[in-house]
């Protein structure tokens, strides 16, 4: 019997604990009742944790680098010169663009002003993937 004197806390696993756990039950010969109590968790929570890894909600966070390519402004093409050369039509002024784009391998654009966060990148990155 476990007495508590204290103010009972939550315990905030994070996802590669849960994992580790739940690779656990994997093993020949390991019984449910015996991960969960080494780990003190609830087999009900367990089981939460199962179904959330077959859903695919649950998943360690890894670091994921993507292949980043830069490419130099193209030069202005050269208008032709010649007897065929037509008046120059009025293009609208390119405004310097201090945006970062990434395309990720399915094909997904982001661009983001250059002074974005690391922090709000990385939520729109993790957003993008999922």
């Amino acid at each position: 019997m476990e007495i508590i004197t204290g103010v009972e806390r939550r315990r905030h696993w994070r996802p590669e604990e849960k994992l580790r756990i739940l690779a656990e039950l994997d093993e020949p010969g390991t019984k449910f009742v015996d991960v969960a109590r080494r780990h003190e968790v609830s087999r009900g929570l367990l089981w939460q944790w199962r179904d959330a890894q077959r859903r695919g909600t649950l998943v360690a966070e890894e670091a994921t680098f993507v292949p980043v390519r830069v490419v130099p402004e193209l030069p202005a093409p050269a208008s032709p010169a010649g007897p065929t050369a037509s008046l120059p039509c009025a293009e609208p002024a390119v405004e310097r663009d201090d945006r970062i784009e990434i395309v990720l391998p399915d094909g997904t654009a982001l661009r983001v002003p250059e002074t974005v966060g690391t922090t709000a990148l990385r939520r729109v990155l993790s957003v993008l993937r999922g």
